[in-house]
């Protein structure tokens, strides 16, 4: 069986247009430490916000009064916390 030719690829090189358009392009930057620390503690807050709620929510008032708003609360902290994953370089 005949060997097949090897085609050799050219080097692509963009127009200088576009070099000039991609040179404005800013570096990503890591986030600061804060950042992953904050991130961290928002979904740990919603989740004990929802235990506390579960296990002693009837003999704490606040809970009391705020009734189901404690789930959007606790899920609305564990979502900040999310979103805020998806953001964290």
């Amino acid at each position: 069986m005949p060997k097949s030719k090897v085609r050799k690829k050219s080097v692509y090189t963009p127009p200088s247009d576009v070099l000039a358009r991609g040179s404005r392009a800013k570096a990503v930057q890591p986030s600061p430490r804060w950042y992953a620390i904050l991130m961290v503690a928002l979904m740990l807050i919603g989740l004990v916000w929802i235990v506390v709620y579960y296990v002693a929510g009837d003999k704490i008032p606040l809970m009391v009064s705020l009734g189901a708003w404690n789930f959007a609360i606790g899920f609305g902290a564990m979502v900040v916390g999310l979103v805020m994953s998806m953001r964290w370089r």
